[in-house]
């Protein structure tokens, strides 16, 4: 195909933040058929679209890490997908099966800069279930699907109260929660070893899609992503995955991250913290504080902001940097909380989370410093697609509101 057949999209004039080598540049982006093929000066074919970004800044889509957008049904939290409450562990299910592309909560977030969220199952069970790294724009759930990005397991007082308030279930306290984990890590561990002595004799084997799924956890093909939010509970994850030799890892929530931000930088264990503007809606959040953050990236962990949508509206991830931000985490560091580490901690930095060529041409351009409380997205691509125009799309609210 010759660039004249090709699709292309030339934002023009933009600060450009490629979040690559090149850095902050002033320049063009050229998007053709979907993906960046240039930033700087380029060269665009002679039919491309052009769009206008002269004092405004360009960045990359901005991606959540741990999100429940197009899981919890925005405004119907009764019908939400996230917990399959039949059993404390429910490794055999997937995410992309309850995934729904026409969730308003997915609206709002490309609408307003998150281009990509990991779509998570929720904390109600130890282990809940497989996550997928989606799209936030689209209308079918495979072509929204970027990657299958760890398992969700949960610790502390979600799954307690999730499963010990029903009479005669594990786990009803933290040491029946990590039980529960090591229990299942230890059945997979044997079912790994039976199914290879089965390959290895030519025997028949009975698969099992929940130990499938947990073996590519042992084995780190599929990394372990555990909520936790109390400093003890961040200690024990990290106990039991250095029991079983999991190095493949992540801790979501991380609300008493600061307290042992050494312990993370010691093992080379990202954060992806937040929802840190939350009320004291139970006891572990008792030292909630937007300066988790910070500390964190001082001890030099890898960290990524997150939503928790819908426990924060998905739209808002750019409010949570900024308030991070005000509390001292690093403006130097902000974008990259939301960009490149969160697309580094999900593996998939060869699709998203840059502006180099051959990524997804996902890119946002704003009146502002993205994370300033005054500042707007102006107009939002979508794997090469203008999907948002403020001038076009943005409605008076007062026009939409009835009685």
């Amino acid at each position: 195909m010759s660039d004249a057949d090709a699709d292309a999209l030339v934002v023009r004039g933009g600060t450009v933040h490629t979040q690559t080598e090149q850095g902050t540049i002033e320049g063009d982006v050229l998007v053709v058929d979907g993906e960046i093929a240039a930033v700087g000066e380029v060269d665009p074919p002679a039919d491309a679209t052009e769009i206008d970004a002269t004092g405004l800044e360009v960045t990359p889509g901005l991606i959540d890490a741990h999100s429940h957008a197009g899981m919890a049904e925005w405004g119907e939290p009764e019908d939400a997908d996230i917990n399959e409450g039949t059993s404390a562990t429910t490794p055999h299910v997937n995410a992309l099966d309850g995934f729904h592309p026409r969730d308003e909560e997915l609206k709002g977030a490309f609408q307003n800069g998150v281009t990509t969220v990991s779509a998570r199952m929720g904390s109600g069970n130890v282990i809940g279930g497989i996550i997928c790294s989606m799209k936030t724009y689209g209308t079918v759930a495979d072509r929204m699907f970027i990657r299958e990005d760890g398992m969700k397991a949960a610790m502390g007082e979600n799954p307690k109260r999730f499963h010990g308030e029903r009479e005669g279930r594990q786990p009803s306290t933290r040491p029946g929660v990590a039980a529960t984990l090591r229990e299942e890590l230890m059945a997979t561990e044997d079912y790994i070893e039976a199914r290879e002595h089965a390959r290895e004799n030519g025997e028949p084997f009975e698969r099992d899609l929940g130990r499938e799924n947990l073996a590519r956890v042992i084995e780190g093909d599929l990394p372990l992503r555990v909520h936790a939010h109390r400093s003890d509970d961040i200690m024990t994850v990290f106990r039991i995955a250095e029991e079983f030799d999991v190095d493949a890892l992540s801790i979501e929530h991380a609300t008493e991250g600061h307290v042992v931000a050494d312990e993370f930088a010691a093992r080379d264990v990202p954060a992806i913290v937040g929802p840190s503007l939350y009320s004291g809606a139970k006891y572990e959040l008792r030292n909630i504080t937007f300066e988790t953050p910070g500390i964190l990236h001082e001890a030099g962990v890898t960290v990524a902001i997150q939503t928790d949508a819908p426990v924060l509206p998905q739209k808002h991830l750019d409010v949570c940097v900024g308030l991070a931000v005000r509390e001292g985490f690093p403006e130097e560091a902000a974008l990259d909380a939301v960009t490149t580490n969160p697309a580094e901690i999900l593996g998939i930095r060869d699709r998203v989370g840059d502006l180099a060529a051959g990524t997804d041409a996902d890119l946002v351009a704003w009146d502002g410093p993205f994370h300033e409380m005054d500042t707007r997205s102006q107009f939002v691509v979508a794997d090469g697609e203008v999907v948002f125009d403020r001038e076009r799309d943005d409605v008076d609210p007062r026009e939409e509101y009835a009685w």
